[in-house]
């Protein structure tokens, strides 16, 4: 387990990146965010511990799920919550089981992409094989 200073510094890390990423100056991220530019200047640096309600307030800035955040903070787990949302997506009624695979699998794709591969639980069925020979 990381040590809480360089939590909060990766964490800060990864909210700067987010909003360079959606090209928002600092300033404009903490009006959408609705916390001080300093503060959230300090929370960036890894000076700041920023609490759930503030970090549900940066994601809603950066269009995040606060999720996102409250993993990259500590507050939750990164299996649960990823785990979760693989496993909605493979019930979600309103798709079909084509549609629910592709959408599975564009998200593990995704996951990968960016270092995070999710590993299926003992137990749990992988990707296999279907009968029109793509995988399920």
């Amino acid at each position: 387990m990381k040590e809480l200073p360089d939590r909060w510094a990766d964490l800060g890390e990864f909210i700067r990146q987010q909003r360079e990423t959606a090209r928002l100056s600092l300033r404009r991220l903490s009006e959408l965010a609705g916390i001080s530019n300093p503060y959230l200047s300090q929370i960036e640096r890894g000076l700041r511990k920023p609490s759930a309600e503030i970090l549900q307030q940066i994601a809603k800035g950066l269009q995040l799920s606060a999720e996102t955040l409250y993993v990259r903070a500590g507050i939750l787990e990164p299996e649960r919550a990823s785990d979760d949302l693989l496993g909605r997506i493979r019930s979600d009624p309103y798709l079909d089981p084509h549609q629910r695979e592709a959408l599975a699998r564009i998200y593990l794709s995704f996951r990968r992409e960016n270092g995070y591969e999710l590993v299926a639980q003992e137990g749990e069925p992988g990707p296999q094989a279907s009968e029109d020979g793509g995988t399920r």
